[in-house]
């Protein structure tokens, strides 16, 4: 992960030369005014014209990029948090980088390393910075994904840059490195830094409260109302535009609504997100309209066995179905 970029690149010549209205670009009721650029780096996320934003969380990650708050999205599996910071991002054409923080991501990773390179034909070891000075120093959106999965030594290098304007020094080369006035700072969690309570996200850990403490704001991004999901996954896989698709769509976002419904009771361990559904739509198109076959395919076979009955019965309601494992043709000797 260690880079080696000139300071006088191009992207960090960047300056956001504009200001847009979040009113007018995203549809959020508030009056704020959001940095933007008008040239498109490589760097920045494609737009994605059929994500819905959701009005609080595109809020707090505004906030973010007006204000160099540093903000974290917190909430289940699925949901969009990760996409949901690179589409303000998009519309913004602010550079963004993504880093999945698993417990292989190490020190020397985000701070850097010394290595040997070839110069006019001789050996000399130089210093080649990690990801974290590298966008320290450049107008960057850094997100950390998988937030409470870091390794507790990498979460220590972190919180030194956590706060706002935090200076970065690297004790290796006795040089303390200003953070660029464009550069920002998000995450994305599932369990909020109190660690996993429910079985669903192993590997992750809790997070130091000093540490939580300097993030500056915590929005929740958790699963969408039916209608919004139903424009989502119509968004996503069009084929499905037509009145029985929608009603099929319908059918299918109301099995995932049941299967988190008793994923929360505690009737199940599994729970559907909405990014199964649009699997599940574009499972069902590649075998040729067959729904169950593609939710068995898509969902049902990750389930626990002992769970797979209750599932199939979800189904059973929503399309007046049943499926082989439905508790329902279970034959009893």
């Amino acid at each position: 992960m260690a880079v080696n970029a000139s300071p006088d690149d191009k992207l960090s010549a960047l300056a956001a030369d504009k200001m847009v209205s979040a009113r007018e670009m995203f549809g959020v009721d508030t009056d704020m005014k959001v940095p933007a650029f008008s040239v498109r780096d490589e760097h920045v996320p494609d737009i994605d014209p059929a994500y819905r934003f959701d009005p609080q969380t595109t809020l707090a990650i505004l906030a973010g990029f007006a204000f160099d708050r540093r903000v974290m999205i917190q909430g289940y599996h699925g949901t969009g948090k990760s996409t949901h910071i690179e589409q303000v991002a998009a519309r913004l054409n602010w550079p963004l980088v993504r880093v999945n923080l698993d417990s292989h991501v190490s020190r020397i990773d985000l701070v850097g390393k010394d290595a040997i390179v070839l110069r006019e034909g001789k050996q000399v070891t130089e210093f080649r910075e990690g990801i974290l000075p590298w966008a320290l120093q450049r107008p960057i959106a850094l997100v950390f994904d998988e937030y409470d999965a870091g390794r507790p030594d990498v979460m220590f290098v972190i919180q030194r840059v956590l706060e706002q304007s935090g200076r970065l020094t690297l004790l290796d080369q006795n040089r303390v490195i200003r953070p660029n006035p464009l550069f920002r700072l998000f995450s994305t969690t599932n369990t909020i830094g109190l660690g996993d309570t429910t079985g669903l996200y192993h590997g992750t850990q809790q997070i130091n409260q000093g540490q939580m403490d300097r993030w500056s704001i915590v929005a929740t991004l958790n699963y969408l109302s039916q209608e919004v999901e139903e424009g989502i996954v119509l968004a996503k896989v069009p084929g499905y535009d037509s009145a029985e698709g929608k009603r099929t769509i319908a059918a299918m976002v109301r099995v995932a609504d049941m299967t988190r419904n008793a994923f929360m009771n505690g009737d199940i361990s599994t729970v559907m997100s909405p990014r199964t559904v649009i699997t599940w739509a574009q499972n069902a198109e590649i075998f040729a309209g067959d729904i169950g076959l593609a939710f068995r395919m898509t969902f049902l076979n990750k389930c626990d066995e002992l769970e797979r009955a209750a599932v199939a019965e979800f189904y059973q309601r929503a399309f007046g179905q049943d499926l082989p494992e439905s508790a329902a043709r279970v034959k009893v000797a």
